[in-house]
């Protein structure tokens, strides 16, 4: 099996099947030796509140360059180093892992805000609708009014 490398400071990926968290981080964190913090955030699927299953659908034509635009504004906006973004679609169990999103950096501040940003964009400004398969079937999902929140301490 090939070692997976991480080659560019900025890896956005749109994924159909799962991924390694482990052996993205490791990559990652090989990638930026220079690096004195890198923050990292993994989403899975929750379990125990009677969700089955999670779809994830998209506008494919703008997901993946919309989360490459994200990722630019994040390293035009915090003194990052490296940034990864790798988020799933399709249908998920629990347990199963949604995005992950990690930030290198000199300093940890840059590196913590940057991960924040990204997952705040991700969560509520995003081109991916959700959807929760529950025992009466499935249900769609909204953004809460406390991801709206989050999103729009950005723009103040």
């Amino acid at each position: 099996m090939a070692r997976l490398v991480i080659e560019t400071p900025v890896d956005v990926r749109l994924l159909e099947k799962g991924l390694s968290a482990g052996e993205a981080l490791a990559a990652f964190n090989a990638a930026n030796p220079q690096s004195g913090g890198i923050v990292n955030f993994l989403g899975k699927v929750r379990g125990g509140d009677g969700a089955l299953a999670l779809e994830l659908t998209h506008y494919e034509p703008l997901t993946l360059a919309g989360m490459e635009n994200l990722a630019a504004q994040a390293m035009e906006r915090f003194a990052l180093d490296g940034l990864l973004a790798w988020h799933r679609v399709g249908v998920m169990t629990p347990g199963e892992v949604i995005v992950l999103v990690a930030a290198a950096a000199r300093h940890r501040r840059d590196a913590f805000q940057a991960a924040d940003f990204m997952m705040d964009h991700l969560k509520s400004a995003a081109w991916f609708w959700k959807r929760e398969k529950r025992a009466d079937g499935w249900h769609w999902i909204e953004p809460r009014e406390q991801d709206h929140g989050d999103l729009a301490r950005w723009s103040e």
